[in-house]
């Protein structure tokens, strides 16, 4: 398994998750608690534990190519191989929360477009979990207290209902780049609670899938592990 569980092993087994990645093919993580915790920066909304995959090719891009847009000014999300992609459920459980209105923005890679866009993360904050989140799904996880939700989905792509009952690897949304996203990416959690104002975060390993690191051409296989910070991975 290497290092990538290192930062939880003092971690009580029975407050984490295990399921399966939520995405088929070779995806980039971004962040990961593999590398810190938290692992976006803050505990709010329950981000904690949260990963961030996108979708690469071959020469780990994760669009075709850049051009004066991606330099100076935003992006069709259309633009990047995540973009409308098939989003699995890593777990069963039943579907309890879920919003599927809000417009998937333009990209931006751009320091030029970043850097203003950082600057409204509280006005983005007070607006609501919406406006973090975008779309979103959350499953209350069988047999456990505990949710799993994911977020920044594709406008219209959700394919379940409140009170629903899924299994793991239902195809149950496509990503998107809703919310607080500057590129579409899947954003996934496991959490305490339903509620994004009052959850804290939960580690969420991942079964049996392989791995490439940075300049590795053969893929290791990790189990029941976080994936490693910006190493490639793709299900078993």
């Amino acid at each position: 398994m290497g290092n990538n569980k290192n930062l939880s092993d003092s971690i009580n087994s029975s407050s984490s998750i295990t399921g399966a990645l939520p995405f088929k093919g070779r995806w980039m993580v971004s962040s990961t608690p593999a590398k810190k915790i938290p692992s976006h920066g803050t505990d709010m909304f329950g981000v904690g534990y949260a990963i961030d995959f996108m979708a690469v090719d071959e020469k780990n891009r994760t669009s075709p190519d850049w051009n004066w847009k991606s330099l100076f000014g935003t992006e069709s999300p259309e633009r990047f191989y995540s973009f409308g992609k098939p989003v699995y459920s890593p777990v069963s459980g039943k579907v309890v929360s879920i919003n599927n209105k809000e417009e998937d923005h333009e990209a931006r890679r751009s320091l030029l477009t970043l850097v203003p866009y950082a600057a409204k993360q509280g006005e983005r904050i007070r607006k609501g979990a919406e406006a973090i989140a975008g779309n979103y799904i959350i499953i209350s996880v069988e047999d456990t207290d505990m949710y799993i939700a994911i977020v920044h989905l594709q406008l219209n792509s959700l394919r379940v209902d409140v009170g629903e009952n899924i299994s793991k690897g239902k195809h149950i949304a496509n990503c998107g780049n809703s919310g607080n996203s500057t590129q579409p990416h899947i954003h996934i959690q496991a959490m305490s609670s339903s509620d994004f104002y009052n959850t804290k975060g939960i580690p969420l390993y991942f079964e049996d899938f392989y791995q490439w690191r940075l300049n590795e051409k053969k893929p290791s296989i990790i189990e029941n592990a976080f994936p490693g910070a910006n190493s490639v991975v793709s299900p078993k």
